[in-house]
């Protein structure tokens, strides 16, 4: 039997808006993952903290600030200095078109912008285990 695989969904810095944050970890639940989520204004460091010690397989990032250029690859950087750059980090939210591709080249696997339908991230995430 496979192990059930593990996501955390996180939102870091400022950003105190977690609606669809919550909505895509209540839907990835109910897809039959195992979901913890870590709640609103978390630093990147409690994010991989929390993603080590829960030995998640995938890490869903959320933010709706406009700070994702940096808060996202920092999530990245810090998973690597602690060898845990095994952990799989996705992002979703309110992220320009134009920032993607530089976000594929730090580290973040996929992004999902708003409206992106729930069967799309569970595609992703069954593609990528």
């Amino acid at each position: 039997m496979m192990k059930k695989i593990r996501i955390l969904i996180a939102k870091p810095g400022l950003d105190g808006h977690d609606r669809g944050a919550k909505y895509v970890a209540r839907a990835l639940k109910d897809a039959g993952y195992e979901v913890i989520y870590t709640g609103i204004r978390q630093t990147p460091e409690a994010i991989v903290k929390t993603a080590i010690q829960e030995d998640v397989n995938f890490i869903g990032l959320s933010l709706l600030s406009g700070a994702h250029n940096e808060l996202f690859p920092k999530v990245v950087d810090l998973l690597k200095a602690k060898n845990a750059d095994d952990i799989i980090v996705f992002g979703g939210g309110v992220i320009p078109e134009s920032d993607i591709p530089d976000l594929n080249k730090k580290g973040i696997r996929a992004v999902f912008t708003p409206g992106t339908p729930i069967k799309d991230i569970i595609a992703y995430i069954e593609s990528a285990r």
